[in-house]
Parts: structure tokens; sequence; C-alpha cells
């Protein structure tokens, strides 16, 4: 289990597959997922721009710069519904296999008090990965 953050330096309508298009603001989104294999593949297909677009994440990513990601104890739903308390919901994206809200939050300013309240809730396994060691 992970969350991203990704950074967006203007507003941007994206199209993201079958939800259609969304106006993104710009501002940080924190994007929760679960890799249960292959975690470090998976960070690293946020980190690029060269991939197949499949996951509405993806759509994101294509847009706004990955600027750091967690592997978490806790999985992709405590850290959605964490996520929930501090920052605004993009409905529907990255849950549509699940009764999550959203996988995807906004913040205006970097969200410094989610990740601090993360921590504190023991749900962050370790500091701010280096994207280059994975």
């Amino acid at each position: 289990m992970y969350f991203v953050i990704f950074r967006l330096d203007r507003d941007e309508e994206i199209e993201v597959g079958k939800l259609g298009k969304i106006l993104f603001r710009r501002g940080y989104y924190v994007y929760s997922g679960s890799a249960k294999r292959g975690f470090s593949k998976r960070i690293r297909r946020h980190f690029s721009r060269n991939k197949r677009l499949h996951w509405h994440v993806d759509y994101l990513s294509m847009k706004a710069e990955a600027v750091e990601a967690y592997r978490c104890r806790a999985d992709e739903h405590q850290i959605a519904e964490l996520a929930s308390r501090f920052m605004e919901g993009i409905k529907g994206f990255g849950s549509s296999d699940c009764r999550c809200y959203s996988h995807l939050y906004y913040s205006e300013t970097y969200p410094s008090d989610f990740i601090e309240e993360a921590k504190k809730l023991n749900y962050v396994l370790a500091e701010r990965l280096n994207y280059e060691e994975l």
C-alpha cells in the first residue's frame, strides 16, 4: 500500500477514461493505491510519462508531476478515508472497484497536515521514498 503526491502547476481539464473530462485545479493531489506485487515498478510507473494509459491515475500523471511517494502499513481505503478529513475528493477517481468516495484528494497547498497525521497514526511504513532508489 502506498500514496503518491502529485503537483499540478496550472488548472487542467483532463479526460480520465470512463470518468470523462475532469477539471483539475492547480495544486497537490494525494493518490492512495495498492501494489500487492511489484511495488517499486508501480511507483516508478506513477513517476513516468512513458506508459499506456490504463488506470485513472495514469491520466493525471501525464499532466501532473509525481513529487513523492510513501509506503504504508494502512491499506488504500484507510489512506483515502484519512485524506478525506483534510482534502477534497475527486468523486469516483481510482475507486471504481470499492465503496470509497475516491482514492484521489486535492489540496491547494502541500498536504503536510495529512502526512503528519498519517505518520502519527502509524500508517506510514517509511519516510518519503527516494524515486532514484526504487
